[in-house]
């Protein structure tokens, strides 16, 4: 029996659900979600469309405020950092990235508070890369291709569709969107950096001054000279072997006030994670210093409170919290991590072991060294990648196209798009709930401004405090 769509529906909401416990139970009320997974945000909102080979890729941003001016050449500087062809490290695909704004802004670019279409048309793509060989069939190792399959029953085979890093072109346009808001709210800048390429960890970085010509003065995106030469030598040893590379990706926040996130589920830094995490080839996050705050004690790791003697606000001697406290903001620069892993489509061929021993065993003495001749001199790979196809055959696979040797440079528009809608949504849901209605209470009884950018009227406020005493306190938590 053939169903129509809204009879299927129809059915579904009153019959039970696939992933129920148990089939053999009794029926019951399930409701349906359109849980795509193509829109981010709750207020501030995006939902992004197009694959890396069809037509094109954009987004559509709803809940943008009227009257923000915002030019097409502001939103393209940043998809200009974020497109391919930027340099040998990056994929060679050529792809000028135009944003074209389909609606949401008037003839004097002002923002007219409807939703802001945004279009960037595919010119480059080659899909015979694709269809035209194995790949069209074989799964590539540790790419989202076998599991697009499990979930939908079929996949966008040319560019790896929705999973290629071509969607977060979408992201990135409305991110410069967020930063113009966060700008104009409160001068907020959003900047990220490659802060590790594998075991090379960069040093001499200050959060608090470091811009983004100096992040933009070298083709690896990381504001330390001396290990952006090392960092650019290590993936250019790894690129021309055919292989790939990962590492970390750091972003800093700067003059975010106060009290921006909400408890429990709704941390900030909660959000942050998912917004960073759902990047692609983004396998971990961390927030302030992350897990290597594990290695400290409670007194090591705890950012002691002071008054800013020329502002009166409640500031931070250190920031080990990463400027989030409680899964709020205390308007100390927010630093979060993002470890990116290696491409998953690599140019090495790869087969088992146990066959390149025997292929090697079986050679003559002067085929041997004729072999290793021809590796000396073009860089051949003999270790392949095994995997299997649509069918389930096992099978050796090379990967063919034109891919990133490492993320890592063009992650970072990404990362700070991500943050940067992240904290407008986080912005205008504590305008709807907190500041709807001003703190009129007098100002002994309102708590102390916080953060880089806060200031207590006044001045500080004077200490009358008895001598060096601490003061007690009783603790009776969980």
């Amino acid at each position: 029996m053939k169903l129509s769509i809204i009879g299927f529906l129809a059915i579904t909401t009153s019959t039970i659900s696939a992933f129920s416990p148990s089939r053999s139970s009794s029926p019951r009320t399930s409701t349906i979600l359109m849980g795509t997974g193509n829109t981010f945000g709750r207020v501030f909102r995006i939902s992004t469309w197009g694959e890396s080979h069809g037509g094109g890729v954009g987004v559509t941003l709803d809940g943008c405020p009227p009257r923000i001016p915002i030019t097409r050449d502001e939103i393209q500087v940043d998809l200009d950092r974020r497109r391919p062809g930027q340099s040998r490290i990056t994929t060679p695909r050529n792809e000028a990235d135009a944003v074209e704004i389909l609606s949401g802004l008037n003839p004097e670019d002002i923002t007219l508070g409807t939703p802001l279409a945004m279009l960037v048309r595919n010119k480059d793509q080659r899909s015979g890369d694709y269809l035209e060989n194995d790949m069209s069939v074989a799964y590539r190792p540790s790419h989202a291709d076998a599991t697009y399959d499990a979930k939908y029953g079929v996949r966008a085979i040319a560019g790896g569709g929705r999973s290629s890093a071509r969607e977060t072109i979408g992201r990135v346009a409305a991110g410069a969107v967020a930063r113009k808001i966060l700008k104009m709210y409160n001068n907020i800048e959003v900047l990220a950096y490659v802060s590790k390429v594998q075991d090379i960890e960069c040093e001499n970085v200050n959060d608090d001054t470091f811009t983004m010509e100096d992040v933009d003065a070298n083709i690896v995106r990381c504001p330390d000279e001396a290990s952006a030469e090392k960092m650019l030598e290590r993936i250019d040893e790894i690129r021309k072997s055919g292989n790939s590379i990962g590492g970390v990706v750091t972003c800093v926040a700067r003059n975010v006030p106060a009290g921006l996130g909400s408890p429990v589920f709704d941390k900030l830094e909660a959000d942050l994670a998912k917004a960073c995490m759902s990047i692609p080839a983004a396998k971990g996050f961390e927030s302030g210093d992350g897990f290597g705050g594990t290695l400290l004690s409670g007194i090591e790791h705890n950012d002691e409170f002071y008054i800013d003697q020329e502002t009166g606000a409640t500031r931070t001697k250190t920031n080990r919290s990463g400027g989030i406290q409680g899964g709020i903001s205390n308007g100390e620069n927010i630093v979060v991590h993002v470890a990116f892993k290696p491409t998953s489509t690599i140019a090495k061929a790869q087969v088992s072991d146990l066959n390149l021993l025997y292929c090697v065993l079986s050679l003559s003495l002067s085929q041997l060294k004729h072999l290793i001749f021809v590796i000396s001199t073009i860089g051949l790979q003999l270790n392949k990648q095994n995997t299997v196809t649509r069918d389930g055959q096992e099978v050796e696979l090379r990967g063919k196209g034109r891919h990133d040797p490492c993320v890592l440079p063009r992650a970072v528009p990404m990362v700070e798009a991500m943050v940067a809608l992240t904290l407008v949504d986080a912005l205008m849901c504590q305008q709807a709930q907190c500041e709807i209605f001003p703190n009129e209470a007098p100002l002994e009884e309102q708590p102390n401004p916080m953060g880089t950018t806060a200031h207590r009227e006044g001045g500080p406020k004077e200490n009358v405090l008895a001598g060096d005493k601490p003061i007690g306190l009783r603790v009776d938590e969980e």
